[in-house]
């Protein structure tokens, strides 16, 4: 497990916090699986007096499967490796890059930081309609 983490962690960036809305990157040792699921919820389980949570995330799979786990926040965090059933367990939210480009510079076809035509139209050369047309 610690061998499969430590190439994961050449591959993901993870973020040192989870949150509802994260996704998260799940490792499980037996069955071995790698998969991406959809923090849901976090709430304290307030039966237990140590600090416990129920995580409820929605496996992003074929069909979408919802869970919830009761895990300590060190576990849901990817500090700790876990078990359940006897099985090692890791759970790790990703951190998404933001893009480079808006897309509302990409849909227009302008380069980052050129200016948008005050008018709304395309400069000549832009891929609209020229200037100039030939009538025959």
């Amino acid at each position: 497990m610690d061998k499969m983490l430590a190439e994961l962690e050449k591959i993901f960036t993870f973020k040192e916090s989870t949150a509802p809305g994260d996704i998260v990157l799940v490792v499980m040792e037996n069955p071995q699986a790698v998969f991406y699921a959809r923090v849901a919820e976090i709430e304290r389980d307030a039966t237990k007096r140590d600090a416990w949570w129920h995580v409820t995330m929605d496996i992003l799979s074929l069909p979408p499967q919802r869970v919830t786990w009761t895990l300590r926040e060190p576990q849901f965090t990817g500090k700790e490796i876990f078990t359940m059933g006897g099985d090692k367990r890791f759970v790790k939210a990703l951190e998404f890059a933001p893009p480079s480009v808006s897309p509302s510079v990409v849909a227009s076809g302008r380069k980052a930081g050129e200016p948008e035509e005050p008018s709304g139209r395309k400069p000549p050369g832009s891929g609209g309609r020229g200037r100039l047309r030939v009538i025959k």
